[in-house]
């Protein structure tokens, strides 16, 4: 039997569709609220912060880097200037593949392949988004001309004038007011990124970092609206800059250059002071080097040279340079021993060529090997004989030669705006036990009252030592910067005068350095003969290498750089100091023979008319003529050597 038929229900089938059409009814009702609410919520609740992002699509804030504060000498002579120059830079953001345009834009400028390194690492240098990376330097007419046919397969790259630093009178002042150089990663993570966004360059040495704050100034921004390519359509808003403060130095060119030139090639240091201001009129290191290159990059082969030349170039003798003093801190001891009553002013001591501690049979030479008969403190120091001074440091004793030589400078940094200045040693038992796990022996404390064995010290102390015996114990610290801004530079903590329990003291020590000099039997008396003032110093030599028990110097045998530093120091006019100096002269063997002479060079130049002392003209690096090293003077007779 077939199968019933079943009849359509069409109530049923009607009931269906009505729930689909509702159930469908409602979902699309429940999607357009979600579309609803959820323009809702960006077209009203978030509003400004998409209209923000939108604007910031055609709108974008660009750095403007201040320009950079200039440097003069005390006279207004520009010594670091800024200059206009064409730089490249490229933008990562409006690049694309970066990469490729690199290697392009070295393909149409034809740069070295070796450099692309260098290149790849300027641009990758992490800086703000949209904020141009220097990557060529001074770019020539030729070069922006290739670059402007070029511009459509060169995106993101564009040439800029910038203001460049350039040191006019090149090496002549690299150890003074040193140079600035690229800002690096380090940099990036100590400098405030918004006060340098838009700023390539900081302060490295010198004058141009301890100023740094100071010479940057404070940076701008303005508004600007690009179109879809990034290109500037207009200025919308705009906050200038604020120029950095110009810096005046205590340097006198004039001087520096005397000094220089007194110098004559010779590998060596002189610092010349005002021991009533403590400005540092001359600070001179030889050899120098033209800081120019490293304003936009050194090359690796220019560097390499300098940093391996074997007459260190780049290291700053004045403030880094460690030479054992000698003799001319003989002043100094005078004025501990006087101060602390070990001696009198009318105390002598017999000199037989030699000093010899009780119970030892060791003998401590004079330089003169036949002794000075009967020395007293004046005749001492005139002479630098060794006896008389090996015989006072051992009435002081080390804890006292520690003490006093400190209160001079030694052993500890005195300059008030050098950063790079080394402390050097002023060596005391304590340093000795936790240097060598030793005891301080006697001997030593004779061989450190000649400045010798283990005290170092840097010109610049030398030059502070002379200066506060020539102030009778004011102490001033050292300070290049004369004035900032148009305020003059104060100390904030400024360090204590040298009291001796008597201020007359003072005296018998200048009374010695003039006998020094003017003295019969002075050892750079020759310094003195002709000089139409009154001039106080003391000469000095510094061993490089020992030389054994008995056995005598003899120059022909030694290497030259193993041959003793000549050292001088000195003020002027004797009565009223109003320049102290420092002068080191490398392997230059004698003190009165070789440093003195630089000294006496460096005070005529400060004391003298210029139509009586003979100046050299203002050069600047561009106009200076290449000297060679000249040979060293004939040792006079009367050459001190300490052993």
């Amino acid at each position: 039997m077939p199968p019933a038929i079943r009849l359509k229900d069409h109530q049923r089938d009607k009931r269906l569709i009505r729930q689909r059409l509702l159930a469908a009814t409602v979902f699309i009702l429940l999607l357009t609220a979600v579309l609803v609410a959820r323009m809702y919520f960006l077209q009203v609740v978030q509003y400004e912060h998409h209209s923000t992002l939108a604007e910031n699509n055609r709108i974008h804030v660009q750095s403007l880097p201040p320009t950079r504060g200039l440097v003069y000498d005390r006279n207004g002579v520009v010594l670091a200037e800024n200059r206009p120059s064409f730089s490249l830079t490229l933008t990562r953001e409006r690049a694309g593949d970066w990469r490729q345009v690199l290697d392009t834009l070295m393909e149409v400028l034809e740069l070295d392949s070796e450099e692309k390194d260098t290149y790849i690492k300027r641009i990758e240098q992490g800086r703000r988004p949209f904020e141009p990376v220097p990557v060529l330097f001074e770019l020539s007419e030729a070069q922006i001309a290739r670059v402007a046919v070029n511009q459509y397969r060169l995106p993101g790259v564009e040439v800029e004038a910038q203001m460049v630093r350039y040191y006019p009178f090149g090496e002549q002042f690299a150890h003074t007011v040193g140079y600035v150089g690229r800002i690096n990663e380090d940099d990036l993570k100590r400098l405030d990124p918004v006060e340098y966004s838009g700023t390539h360059h900081t302060g490295r040495l010198g004058v141009e970092r301890f100023y740094e704050k100071q010479l940057h100034g404070k940076v701008g921004y303005e508004e600007v609206e690009t179109n879809a390519r990034g290109r500037v359509l207009r200025v919308l808003n705009r906050v200038e800059p604020q120029s950095g403060q110009d810096v005046y130095l205590s340097l006198d060119i004039r001087l520096q250059q005397a000094a220089k030139k007194a110098l004559d090639g010779r590998r060596g240091a002189v610092v010349a002071l005002d021991p009533k201001t403590g400005e540092v009129l001359a600070m001179v290191s030889e050899p120098s080097y033209d800081p120019n290159p490293f304003v936009t990059g050194i090359g690796f082969k220019a560097y390499a040279e300098l940093r391996d030349s074997i007459d260190q170039p780049l290291y700053n003798r004045v403030l880094r340079g460690l030479y054992p003093p000698g003799s001319t801190i003989k002043p100094m001891v005078v004025l501990a021993g006087l101060d602390a009553g070990v001696i009198t002013p009318e105390s002598t001591v017999f000199d037989p060529g030699f000093y010899q501690l009780p119970n030892n049979s060791h003998k401590y030479r004079n330089w003169n090997r036949g002794g000075d008969g009967w020395v007293g403190l004046e005749l001492a120091v005139a002479r630098s004989n060794d006896t008389y001074f090996y015989d006072l440091a051992h009435k002081l004793g080390v804890d006292r030669l520690h003490e006093y030589m400190t209160l001079f400078g030694f052993g500890r940094r005195v300059a008030l705006d050098m950063f790079e200045e080394s402390a050097g040693l002023m060596p005391s038992r304590e340093w000795k036990r936790q240097r060598y796990r030793q005891a301080w022996y006697p001997g030593e404390t004779l061989i450190l009252g000649i400045g010798q064995g283990y005290m170092q010290s840097t010109p610049l102390q030398l030059a502070q030592a002379t200066a506060l015996v020539a102030s009778r114990g004011k102490w001033i610290r050292p300070h290049l910067a004369r004035s900032v801004g148009g305020e003059p530079v104060t100390d904030p903590e400024p360090l204590p005068d040298i009291q001796l329990s008597n201020p007359e003291y003072w005296e018998y020590a200048r009374k010695a350095m003039e006998a020094v000099v003017h003295g019969a039997r002075g050892t750079a008396r020759k310094i003195g003969q002709d000089a139409p003032y009154r001039i106080a110093g003391k000469s000095g030599t510094a061993q490089v290498v020992a030389i054994k028990q008995g056995e005598r110097y003899n120059r022909d045998k030694v290497q030259e750089r193993h041959r003793d530093h000549a050292l001088f120091i000195a003020y002027a006019p004797a009565e009223a100091p109003e320049i102290a100096v420092a002068v080191m002269v490398e392997n230059g063997e004698s003190g009165s023979g070789v440093a003195a002479p630089v000294a006496r060079a460096v005070l005529d130049a400060w004391l003298l008319p210029p139509e009586l002392e003979g100046p050299p003209e203002l050069e600047t690096d561009d106009m200076q003529a290449d000297r060679q090293e000249a040979a060293l003077a004939e040792l006079p007779e009367s050459r001190e050597q300490h052993q």
